[in-house]
Formats: C-alpha cells, structure tokens, sequence
C-alpha cells in the first residue's frame, strides 16, 4: 500500500490526469460509435425514470412494442453510470456532457489504482509513478476513457482486482469477498468479465486460499444470477449465443433469421480462416495496446515475477480471454471486442511492464534507465495524441454528413444501419435495416408502432441491400430515393401495402 508520501504525490498526479482527461474530452464531442451511442441514449432515459429501456431498435433481438427492454446484448455498467451523471449535472452541462463527466471521474482514478498495482508487485516508488502516467496517458486507449463506453470503469475494476487478488490468494476472506464484488461488477461492464471468476474458482481450489475463493465466487454468482433473472425476465432473445458464436458473416448478426449450427458446418472452412486471421488481428492489438515498447518489458515482468498468484492469475486470464475472443467471439473480437477485453487487463498489465523494466535495467547505469523511461513517456504520449487525432477524423465527419441528410428524412421514425447513431442526431426512432434485405425490412416497418415512414442506406450498408443503393429494382411501396451525399433515402409510400412473410422458428 502507498505511504504518506506517495499518497502525496498520487493527489496531483490526479488532479493533473483528470484536467488531460477534461482536455482530451475536447476531441471526444459526441458518442462516436454505435456501443457508445447505445449507452448514452438509453442513459438519458434511465435518468428521467424510465428504467433500462430504449425507444429505438438496433438489433432484431430487441424487435418488439416501443419502448422495448434495452441490454439484451450490451451490459448496464455504462449506461448507469452515465445515467447518474445526467441526473446530476444534466441541468448544467446538458446530458452528453454530464454523461461524459461521470466517464471522466471514474477515469481519473486510473493512474492511482495503476499506481496501486505496481507497488502491490514490489515496483519502487518511482517505477510505480512511471506505471501511473503510462496508464493516464493511455497510448490506444487515451480517447477511451473519455468515451461514453465501459472502457474507464473495466479499468479501474481490472485494477483492483488484482490488488485485491493477491491477498485473498492470502486466504484473507474479506478480499476474497472483494475480488467477487469486483468479479461481479466486472461482467455487468463486460460481458466477458464473467471469465475473471475462473481465477476465484483457482482460489477455491487451493488449500490456503479455499475460504476466500469460495466466498468470492459466490459473491460474484449472484451479482451475475441477478442480471440473468433480469435477462430473463424481458424476454432476452435465446439466439443471442448463436448470433455471436455462430457468425459466419459480422452482418448476420443484424438479420431477422438466426445463425444455425448446420449453416455454420457447412461453412466451416470460412469460419476457421476467420478465426485465424483474428488471432493474427487480436495479437496486433495487443501488442499495439501496450504500445509495443512496453510489451519486452512486460514479457519480463511475467517470467520474474511469476511465483506471484496476482501476476500468474493476469497473465493466464490475458492468454483465457484473448483465446475466448478470437475462436469463439471472433467476428464480434476484430471489431472491438477483444479492445474492449484489453481495458481491463491494461491498468496492471502496465504495472508488470514497469517492474519489468526496472528489473532489466537494474544492472545498467541509472542513465540508461532515464533514457529508456523518457523514451517510453514519448512514445506512449505520441500514440495517445494519434489516438484522439485518429479518433477525431473516424468518427466527427461521418456524424455530420449523417446530421445534413437528416434535412431530406421524412417526417416520423424511419430505418438506418446504425439506429443508437440516428437516434442520438434525430432524436426519432429508429429502427435497424434487417440485414436480410428490403424483403424483410417489411417486417420491421410493420413490427413497428408507429410505423417508420422511410429507409436511410448510407455508403456502408448491409450488402443484401446493394441492388437497391445501387438503383436497382425497389418494391412498389418504396419511393424513388432523396440523396445527400452519400445518404439516400428511400420514403415509404404506403405502409399498408408492406407485408411480412417471415415468422420466427
């Protein structure tokens, strides 16, 4: 644990990290991508008392009577964290802001719980301090934490638990019961975080630790049992495992009909390229994650400080989680997934990194060791400011061209691949195009109340939908489309004569 003085340097450290994060919060100026609008629209309705429901559609899974239960696929952390801070400062920053402000807080402690993590592997002071500023900076990770998504919380989660971790291996029931509570929390942030109860049942598997393991894995079971109930509760679609595990292509995830065993057999070779080429995918972005001068150092760590449970139980969990994504959530890891995994591994992981490169440079003269420091600073600092750059260019532009089309979408709700996106610009409902086709956006438009008065297909579309951006044959209850750029947008000419002829196995 930190002492006085630590704990007097950690003070500004924060209050030096949580004015970057302010600054950064600059570029980050809305949501940015379908997760984080996601959060934030359904934020705004659990701070007025509406519950976790959404008023728009953006899966088939969620299809049903306005407003529907929302989270049926996504976690609630995000989203009710944001949502209090709408409650709170909504009424003086206005909900994007005040939703962003409580992102923002829970991201300034970062530094300090990375702080924590090294001195708990024995770093010195200063190694630690070098771990804090490494994480604040965040390399890939810097417009994370301001975004609205579960990144900063999965951070900070991560963090302590593996603080935690090291004394309930001690056998120490109350962390024990701590590491459950933050186990639980973990997988109500992520759904994946429910695979760090692996390393609670090593717990309970162990002599000195058994008390302690079992506490926490009962702890953690019933903060996941009681979302579960709640899943259960609202109807959660069965076909949800099927539509991430089953995936033969990432846009049948947004198709009425279902991803079935046999079609994924038939398809098998298809499947096994894509889980290779997501290995390859996943282990970039973590080598790009801890800003490749960081993972020698890191590698280091591990093998020196492997006879600790906290440092073994990180690394196995890195090794079980990146496996998980890439065989078995792989078209969902490579875009984004396994990133979002990263979040909560990277407060510590950077601690190891830091101790590492204390321990390799410790028979070098102390100048090497600055350099190698000062070297790493810059890097990490360079790759955080092309992050938000980057982040910048991906995400403001596209916002805009979708805010000028709006000018031309009739009246009412209407269909667009990104529904949480439109919602948030149009403040309508939206629901998701099918990616099955036109055929079945019948169906949407007639499950629909009120029933949408148009279809937006943007440049990126579902390709079942190509023909028609592309000016070919339109059904007769579709109009001649509206364009702005590259939006178009077809008006629906008499929902009456829209019929639906698909039905649900």
């Amino acid at each position: 644990m930190p002492d006085a003085t630590a704990i007097r340097r950690l003070l500004p450290l924060t209050a030096a990290f949580l004015i970057v994060r302010v600054l950064s919060a600059a570029v980050v100026s809305q949501p940015g991508y379908t997760d984080a609008y996601y959060y934030f629209d359904v934020a705004t309705r659990f701070a007025r008392g509406l519950g976790l429901t959404a008023d728009f559609v953006w899966s088939p899974i969620e299809i049903g009577v306005l407003p529907v239960a929302s989270h049926q696929f996504w976690m609630p952390m995000a989203t009710v964290l944001q949502g209090l801070g709408i409650f709170t400062l909504g009424p003086f920053l206005g909900d994007f802001r005040a939703a962003q402000a409580a992102i923002i807080l829970v991201a300034a402690f970062v530094p300090a719980s990375t702080y924590l993590c090294a001195r708990s592997i024995g770093a010195s002071d200063r190694a630690s301090i070098f771990a804090a500023v490494i994480a604040g900076l965040g390399g890939l990770f810097a417009p994370a934490w301001v975004t609205l998504d579960g990144f900063a919380p999965a951070a900070l989660l991560g963090a302590l638990f593996f603080v935690a971790y090291a004394s309930a291996a001690a056998g120490d029931v109350r962390f024990g019961l701590a590491t459950g509570v933050l186990v639980g929390l973990l997988y109500l942030t992520r759904a994946e975080g429910a695979l760090f109860g692996v390393a609670l049942l090593a717990l309970a598997a162990r002599r000195a630790s058994r008390s302690a393991g079992i506490a926490g894995s009962l702890v953690a079971l019933l903060i996941g049992t009681t979302w579960l109930i709640r899943e259960r509760s609202v109807g959660v679609d069965p076909d949800v495992f099927a539509r991430t595990a089953l995936l033969v292509r990432y846009e049948d995830f947004f198709a009425f009909a279902s991803p079935t065993l046999d079609a994924y057999l038939r398809a098998l070779p298809d499947a096994f390229a894509a889980k290779a080429g997501a290995i390859v995918t996943n282990a970039t972005t973590f080598l790009f994650s801890f800003s490749l001068i960081l993972v020698i150092p890191l590698a280091v760590g591990v093998r020196a400080l492997w006879s600790r449970l906290d440092v073994r139980a990180w690394a196995l969990l890195a090794l079980f989680v990146f496996a998980a994504q890439s065989l078995v959530w792989t078209l969902h890891s490579t875009r984004g997934s396994y990133f979002h995994s990263l979040g909560a591994f990277f407060p510590f992981g950077v601690a190891i990194a830091a101790a590492g490169g204390e321990r390799l440079l410790s028979a070098r003269r102390p100048e090497i060791s600055r350099a190698w420091a000062a070297g790493t600073l810059l890097v990490v600092a360079a790759l955080s400011l092309g992050a938000l750059t980057q982040w910048q260019s991906a995400f403001a532009e596209p916002a805009k061209l979708r805010a000028a089309a709006l000018t031309v979408v009739p009246a009412g709700s209407f269909l667009a691949i990104d529904a949480a996106a439109w919602r948030y610009l149009s403040g309508r409902t939206v629901i998701v195009t099918p990616a099955d086709g036109v055929e079945l956006a019948a169906c949407a438009i007639t499950l629909a109340d009120p029933h949408p008065t148009s279809i937006v297909l943007e440049e990126a579309h579902f390709s079942a939908y190509d023909s028609l951006y592309k000016g070919g044959t339109r059904p007769a209850w579709l109009g001649a489309p509206i364009e702005r750029g590259t939006v178009k947008v077809f008006p629906i000419l008499s929902s009456a004569d829209v019929v639906c002829a698909f039905s649900r196995p």
